[in-house]
Formats: structure tokens, sequence, C-alpha cells
């Protein structure tokens, strides 16, 4: 499979639907700036898109300080890509959703750049200074390495907060914007 236009996938592990919301939301950000946008929940990866994509954004619950169990087994599961330095040079980003206000968020975001990183792959966080603390705020999380979300232990239909997912529409824009500046 061949990719023509620039393209961004967004994987993500989603078991209450909260994660895959936020992915919603980064491709509608995206996909504003013309990027064609994959979204797949890790229980269906298409590793040729994953390959050929120009950047992918990773998304994972926070679950006692850490990414969840089967995020941590996609993760392990790209070993060959790691050995080959298949993704080497990829522009890559990570995103994360927990039911408390801090809940470690940073945490799943370092092990997620981390793991990038080991990959070889170029990172981009949220360049975005926070509006302030309410939940109508861009990045009230104060969040930097890559977009920080909150649910509130709360149904779907109604978390995150219409700051966080505007947050996540920004955050998809900028990641386009940055495949169009340093992809040919």
């Amino acid at each position: 499979m061949s990719l023509s236009a620039k393209s961004i996938a967004i994987v993500y592990h989603s078991p209450f639907g909260h994660t895959a919301k936020v992915a919603n939301y980064i491709a509608q950000g995206a996909e504003k700036i013309g990027v064609t946008v994959h979204q797949m929940d890790i229980e269906h990866i298409d590793w040729d898109i994953l390959d050929q994509a120009n950047a992918i954004i990773f998304g994972s619950p926070t679950y006692m300080g850490s990414v969840t169990g089967p995020f941590k087994m996609f993760m392990d599961s790209t070993s060959k890509r790691w050995k080959n330095r298949d993704w080497q040079g990829k522009l890559a980003a990570a995103f994360t959703n927990s039911g408390g206000l801090s809940g470690d968020k940073l945490s799943v975001l370092q092990q997620i750049n981390i793991f990038a990183m080991q990959h070889g792959m170029l990172w981009s966080g949220l360049p975005l200074m926070p509006t302030g603390v309410k939940p109508t705020d861009l990045n009230r999380m104060a969040g930097y390495l890559g977009l920080m979300t909150q649910s509130d232990n709360a149904p779907v239909e109604i978390t995150p907060p219409f700051g966080d997912l505007q947050t996540a529409t920004w955050f998809g824009e900028y990641i386009a914007l940055l495949i169009n500046k340093i992809t040919p």
C-alpha cells in the first residue's frame, strides 16, 4: 500500500472510549490542515499504514502511572521495526487521558517518548501555553511533552471537557503543520 498524501497514523488503546474520543479530536485538527489521518485501536493494527505514515501519534490511558498493559504489548510487538530502524526519522507524538487531574500522566508521556526515541523517531511535544485551569481552557494541564486530558471518571458522552478536546484539535493541527514543514 502506498500513501500518496502526507499522513498521520493515530494508534491508541481505549478500553472505555475516552482515549478514542481524544484521538477523534486530534484527527479533526489534522484533517483541517489537509493531512490524511488513519486512526486505529491497538486491537486492529494496520502495520503498512504505520510504516508509511509521515507521523505516528501514540495514545494510551494512564493506568497506575503507566500505559495500559495492552498498549505495552503493542509497544513490545514493534521490536522487528526497532531492529530494522523502520520508523527512524518519522515524527512521533503522544497523548494520554486519566480520570484524575494528575493521574501521573507525565510518566505515560515519558514512557512513550522513550519508546519513540528507541525507534529513532523525531519527537514533538505540545508547545501551547496554558490559558488557565478551567475545563474550558486550552492546555489546562500545562503539558508540554505531549497532550494530557482528563475524564473525571465520567461517561465518554460528557468528558473529557471542552477545553481538553479543543486542545486535542489544536494538537492535531500542530502535528499536521509540522508534517508539512519537515516532509518534502
